[in-house]
């Protein structure tokens, strides 16, 4: 077996490196055309028409390889995006770090990049850390390879001839389960902080392994984090929270040691009593709609991870004397305060949040008028789902929550005898709808006696 195994080395030490890239047919890859979004085959096919090279590239090639439906479709060409906004009726050019076109189809947008080449050159514009700020250096097909951060995202599908352009052997890695990354990885981390963020996302969404020498540098890069700016690292923690295996990212994150500069709430919320498996219940349901294919709400994903410490203030504030609803206003004030700058939550969520942690407050003290005006609220339903939760972890009656859900639930007209029948409960009563009119009994027939005579009928 030995001998075996030094006879293979030695052939591909003298054998020379192999020139271009693999071409996998569809027996290798095993991907399914129809599983291809037909606008980005029909970009691929107007692209081809006036000339130019084009491919399905990047997640969903990997995606599909691995069974998993892609989100979005991307293309990558040698055409410039001036070259290819004028081929599509709909198509426009954005970007300042990277050109690039995005071609409308209904609700659907191909994005379509150029070609890019590694600057050797020292064109691009980097700062202090060597972060890239902008870059927009077109090359080859191979340059634009060489240039993605991970073998298994550096993947070219080609629907015209359904095979699958691999320079990096990422087709292999993806069925080891390696994330590897192309070129040094200090560097590269360097170059985008983001990819230490994707390097774990990667490995939880595909139950891979980072390849040793791509780990090897995360701890200590960590603080690049920080680099990055705060709408972007706010996208990217989205994408770590709805790739579907959250908690997975989430521990994996603390392994490495990026949630300090990412999520430094993690610790403190995992230390809060009952706190890291309430925000496993919130992450569970997320993943089950994120598979089935169903929206997620980043409000109620970032109320729920901060949930425990404002649950453990509110109940310190309460204990102390505090009106519920006063003291839970305080409570979650202070803890927006101290973590939405930390985890760069967007303004526009932060109202969302309130209103969803405002309402937990509500629902066990209220009467038949503030029901009405909280079926009004538009996070009604989100905070009904928030009240689920916490029932499931035990803080609230289930009763009770499943009573707020079947009112979600119910049609208009079904509404009302359900609020009195609260109300009447409220006060030991039986509710109005509930009382049944009496049935009136019909007299009873006087039993006919055996000594009466009964009439015969007649014999004429």
């Amino acid at each position: 077996m030995l001998p075996e195994t030094i006879k293979k080395f030695v052939a591909r030490l003298f054998s020379g490196a192999r020139t271009g890239p693999q071409r996998l047919p569809v027996e290798k890859h095993g991907i399914d055309r129809r599983q291809v979004s037909r606008h980005a085959i029909k970009v691929c096919e107007v692209l081809r028409q006036h000339g130019y090279e084009a491919y399905v590239v990047g997640g969903a090639v990997r995606d599909l390889i691995v069974g998993l439906q892609p989100k979005d479709f991307d293309v990558a060409t040698n055409a410039t995006p001036e070259q290819v906004k004028p081929l599509f009726r709909r198509a426009r050019i954005i970007g300042r770090r990277f050109r690039l076109v995005h071609v409308v189809f209904g609700p659907e947008i191909i994005e379509t990049s150029t070609f890019r080449a590694p600057s050797s050159n020292g064109s691009e514009h980097t700062d202090e850390h060597g972060r890239i700020l902008r870059d927009n250096e077109y090359g080859t097909h191979e340059e634009d390879a060489a240039r993605r951060d991970f073998t298994l995202n550096a993947l070219y599908y080609d629907p015209l001839t359904e095979e699958v352009i691999d320079f990096h052997n990422g087709v292999a890695d993806l069925k080891k389960r390696v994330v590897r990354m192309i070129g040094d990885p200090e560097r590269r981390y360097r170059e985008d902080p983001v990819r230490m963020l994707r390097a774990v996302r990667f490995a939880a969404k595909l139950s891979a392994e980072i390849e040793p020498a791509t780990l090897a540098p995360i701890r200590r890069l960590a603080p690049l984090i920080e680099n990055v700016p705060a709408s972007r690292l706010f996208d990217e923690t989205l994408k770590l929270l709805t790739c579907g295996h959250a908690m997975d990212c989430l521990r994996k994150l603390r392994e490495v040691g990026l949630h300090q500069d990412l999520m430094p709430l993690l610790d403190v919320v995992f230390n809060v009593s009952e706190g890291e498996h309430f925000v496993d219940l919130a992450l569970a349901r997320t993943d089950i709609r994120v598979r089935a294919g169903k929206p997620v709400s980043p409000s109620f994903l970032f109320a729920a991870l901060l949930w425990k410490l404002v649950y453990q203030r509110w109940q310190s504030l309460v204990a102390q004397g505090g009106h519920p609803t006063q003291t839970l206003l305080d409570a979650a004030d202070s803890v927006l305060d101290e973590q939405s700058s930390k985890m760069a939550i967007q303004r526009r969520f932060i109202a969302d949040i309130r209103e969803i942690w405002f309402m937990q407050s509500r629902f066990e003290r209220v009467n038949a008028r503030a029901i009405w005006r909280m079926l009004e609220q538009p996070r009604f339903r989100a905070a009904v789902d928030f009240l689920q939760l916490r029932a499931e972890a035990h803080e609230v009656d289930s009763v009770m929550a499943q009573w707020w859900m079947d009112l979600a639930n119910a049609a208009p007209e079904d509404r009302i005898p359900m609020v009195e029948a609260y109300q009447a409960a409220q006060r030991g009563e039986r509710p109005a709808s509930a009382v049944k009119k009496r049935r009136r009994r019909r007299p009873r027939r006087k039993p006919v006696s055996s000594g009466e005579n009964i009439p015969q009928p007649s014999n004429e």
